[in-house]
């Protein structure tokens, strides 16, 4: 029988998207004058307020409010009719020394010795059903908020978007979990007050029925895009006036949209966060490297679809375990076992080892911030950084590493493909 899945995503503007980008931004500044800096920042936004609260262990020293101030800028919070803005919002930073007790476990005699920042289980995951091997119902949501900010940010087409939005998409899949069509598209997005309310609303759902959503599947594959329908019910802004919204709205906290930033729901998770947390935190880089190792191997056509899971003791070196799960889509005669040593052969999941082989000790969370942190276009960018004292860097980094298909040729050996 037919069934139904549905996966969220929310925009940079969300508040749990705002206090996770400042976070990365923090994070991101530390590396790039300190490459060893140890991080755990956490960040609250509300009405008018910034809290910035966590452990840092760096030879650098930031202007932490500035980066705050600068990243909710380039978010839009630009307004003072928003209720917090950049400019005027308080910032309070209550940031302190990272805990000898937690250091001594992770820093060692050498690098390659350094023991994983934490405890717990990390969940990579991917899938054959679109290019950038992601669940579709993710991608899709990801990629309406992104089409939406765009026309944000032109104020051309539609011209009363506030930066707070929120976007789900529910799909019907046959039996053998082949996508059908679009069942339901869910978009609420904040907007200026400039008309009577239902009248707001008639507009609104005109616009993204008509301007966003036609604009987004023009960039989609042919076979994604007809998926798409006359029948998909559409619930724009289902609650109605949404004038008031982001961290005037609703309280903001790194670190609570743990799914819209992995798999949408497929897969599983382990719990962790990533936001304001420096490669040294297993949370963060493990579950980077999960993603990496599932992506290479439905690449090389090991699987269809591969759930991978590792799990770490704090202070200790080497994983507890790999565990592995093509949901019974292997293309030959092996068990999820037995790929599960190959891939303990094939990776070196050491927390060092990982931080080297995806260069992760470079500034480049940022990006990850907001949109989901896998399924994500590998390049490499310039990116700029300046301390209170007058120095500045310009550095070249590369971004996503996880999302490389490096290791295909390497798998398909080991498989025997």
């Amino acid at each position: 029988m037919a069934y139904l899945f549905t996966s969220e995503s929310v925009s940079e503007g969300h508040p749990d998207k705002v206090a996770d980008q400042i976070s990365d931004a923090l994070i991101d500044n530390f590396l790039a004058f300190d490459t060893e800096s140890k991080v755990a920042c956490e960040t609250l936004v509300t009405t008018g307020q910034v809290v910035l609260a966590g452990e840092v262990k760096s030879t650098t020293y930031l202007d932490v409010q500035k980066i705050a101030r600068d990243t909710i800028n380039k978010i839009g919070y630009t307004k003072g009719e928003y209720m917090f803005d950049g400019n005027s919002c308080g910032v309070l930073s209550a940031i302190h020394e990272q805990s000898d007790d937690i250091s001594q476990g992770v820093d060692r005699g050498t690098k390659e010795e350094q023991g994983a920042g934490d405890q717990g289980m990390m969940f990579g995951y991917a899938s054959n059903e679109t290019e950038n091997f992601m669940p579709l119902a993710l991608d899709l949501s990801h990629r309406i908020l992104k089409v939406l900010a765009e026309l944000r940010r032109e104020n051309k087409d539609i011209t009363y978007l506030r930066p707070d939005s929120k976007s789900q998409v529910t799909i019907e899949y046959s039996d053998d979990n082949v996508p059908q069509r679009i069942d339901a598209i869910v978009v609420s997005t904040q907007h200026d007050d400039f008309d009577a309310d239902d009248v707001m609303l008639a507009k609104i759902r005109k616009d993204i029925v008509e301007i966003l959503i036609p604009r987004v599947v023009a960039n989609l594959p042919e076979a994604i895009q007809n998926l798409f329908n006359n029948d998909i019910k559409y619930h724009i802004n289902p609650t109605g006036k949404f004038v008031i919204g982001g961290p005037h709205g609703d309280t903001g906290l790194t670190g609570r949209k743990i799914i819209v930033d992995t798999y949408g729901g497929k897969g599983a998770h382990g719990g962790g966060a990533f936001s304001g947390k420096d490669p040294s935190k297993v949370d963060r880089s493990a579950a980077y490297a999960t993603r990496h190792i599932a992506k290479n191997l439905v690449a090389a056509g090991v699987a269809s679809e591969v759930l991978v899971q590792v799990s770490y003791a704090i202070g200790v070196v080497e994983p507890m375990g790999i565990f592995i799960d093509t949901y019974g889509t292997c293309a030959f005669n092996m068990t999820d076992g037995e790929i599960a040593q190959k891939v303990t052969e094939l990776f070196d999941m050491r927390p060092f080892a990982i931080e080297e082989r995806l260069k992760l000790r470079a500034p480049i969370y940022s990006e990850t911030a907001a949109y989901g942190h896998m399924g994500r276009k590998n390049e490499i960018v310039t990116k700029s950084f300046s301390q209170p004292n007058g120095e500045s860097i310009t550095l070249d980094v590369e971004l996503f590493t996880w999302e490389k298909l490096d290791y295909v040729d390497k798998v398909k050996s080991a498989f025997g493909l």
